[in-house]
């Protein structure tokens, strides 16, 4: 026997009946309601009703009425976020449900978000599914194809800092002419400050299975010494390819970096990105990239830069994640005391604990000059160790927002005193995609 549920007024009205005879209606009656006003467009008292159902005492009844409710909203309204929002609270109750976590990978990929798409399908095979819905996972990895034109994400937070120029505690620099004194702001300074980091892009068809994707991006982190702020932006051009399960995107722009509110580089160049499906739980992807880098402080350490990385991603379960990523870096500069290699890696894990996301990664990289500068008595060797532990509070909402927290810690050490440092930083914010 199915329980009775009070309905609001709005879906009041559309069930076409005196008020008073309608005070009540049992769950199946509201079903029957929100599934006609749904079929007749009349979204705002389908909606109405879902989410009245969503306080009835059977779990299970509130389920049905939240999955129909994010159908509605993706389908119909084409509100995926919102849609999004009401997969994952069941997911958060129920993480096993494959059809649920199959429907948010096919929201996430019309929203844009390609990576958080993919990451639910290899959930989803984490999981288990049933030879029935191994059908369902075929044809959501190929809607992961579907393009929506316009996206980005959005993230604000206040970030407290133990080292915000990443400088050293010494109060003296070695040099092969004597010690020199430093200047307090070439010194560790501590701070508040606002972080800011937004991302948005633009995606034109031109012909099946190829996309023009326009992209810029943004990092703000200000201080109220604004010696310290930092700025960068960036803006990329070029196709998206889609072949098979495959995607490469090639993109070429440039980038301005700003640092105590005055220009410090201008770097033009191109990338390349090649992602690859390994399995039903985990992908491969690889990247790559060469720029001209143009230093406005000092010509000489103006260079050129080439990257190369290749990260590999696996759902270990529906609730559980991980993956690696191993890089290296060359800038070849206009001095040899300046030019430098690096190479190193990262790993990573996720976890879903009821409506909180849990992410920790640790790091470590490996970095040399190809000479000696004349003012330092040694080449510039470095070991870098960093890690950080990031939450989001999806249960706290509002709207597309929800709350983060991040602590990151960073340890380098250098042969360099002036490059040897400790850093340990916080951030307090909200994140959003759009």
């Amino acid at each position: 026997m199915v329980s009775a549920v009070s309905l609001p007024a709005l879906a009041q009205e559309g069930a076409g009946a005196p008020t008073a005879e309608r005070s009540q209606l049992s769950a199946a009656q509201v079903f029957a309601l929100a599934d006609a006003a749904r079929a007749r467009k009349d979204y705002a008292t389908a909606e109405a009703a879902y989410r009245a159902l969503q306080s009835d005492p059977d779990p299970e009844l509130r389920i049905e009425a939240r999955f129909r409710l994010g159908l509605m909203l993706a389908d119909d309204l084409k509100r995926y976020t919102d849609a999004a929002l009401e997969f994952r609270r069941i997911l958060d109750d129920k993480p096993g449900a494959a059809r649920v976590r199959l429907e948010l990978a096919r929201v996430l990929a019309l929203s844009g978000n390609m990576s958080g798409a993919g990451r639910e399908l290899r959930a989803a095979e984490a999981a288990g599914l049933p030879p029935e819905v191994e059908r369902l996972v075929r044809f959501y990895a190929n809607a992961l194809n579907a393009r929506k034109p316009f996206g980005g994400s959005i993230e604000v937070s206040l970030a407290p800092d133990t080292n915000i120029n990443r400088a050293t505690r010494s109060d003296t620099l070695g040099t092969v002419i004597g010690d020199f004194t430093l200047d307090k702001d070439a010194r560790a300074r501590s701070g508040l400050g606002l972080d800011l980091q937004g991302q948005t892009y633009w995606r034109e068809g031109l012909q099946s299975g190829v996309d023009l994707l326009v992209r810029a991006s943004g990092s703000a982190t200000l201080y109220r010494q604004s010696e310290f702020d930092d700025i960068s932006t960036g803006l990329q051009i070029g196709p998206q390819y889609a072949s098979g399960t495959d995607r490469i995107t090639l993109s070429a722009g440039p980038t301005w970096r700003w640092y105590g509110k005055r220009l410090y580089t201008l770097s033009y160049g191109g990338t390349a990105s090649w992602q690859h499906p390994t399995g039903k739980r985990s992908q491969l992807r690889v990247d790559g990239g060469i720029s001209h880098l143009t230093n406005k402080r000092n010509a000489l350490q103006t260079a050129d830069d080439f990257s190369l990385s290749a990260a590999f991603d696996r759902a270990f379960t529906a609730r559980l994640g991980g993956g690696v990523q191993v890089f290296g870096f060359r800038e070849a500069a206009r001095d040899p005391g300046y030019s430098l290699a690096s190479g190193g890696a990262t790993v990573y894990a996720f976890r879903e604990i009821g409506r909180t996301t849990v992410v920790g990664t640790a790091g470590y990289s490996h970095l040399e000059a190809d000479a000696r500068l004349f003012l330092y008595p040694r080449r510039r060797i470095e070991d870098r160790y960093s890690a950080s532990l990031a939450v989001t509070l999806r249960a706290l909402h509002v709207g597309s927002f929800a709350p983060l927290a991040r602590v990151k810690w960073e340890r380098n050490r250098s042969s360099i005193e002036i490059y040897d440092y400790k850093r340990l930083s916080a951030e307090f914010g909200v994140t959003s995609a759009f």
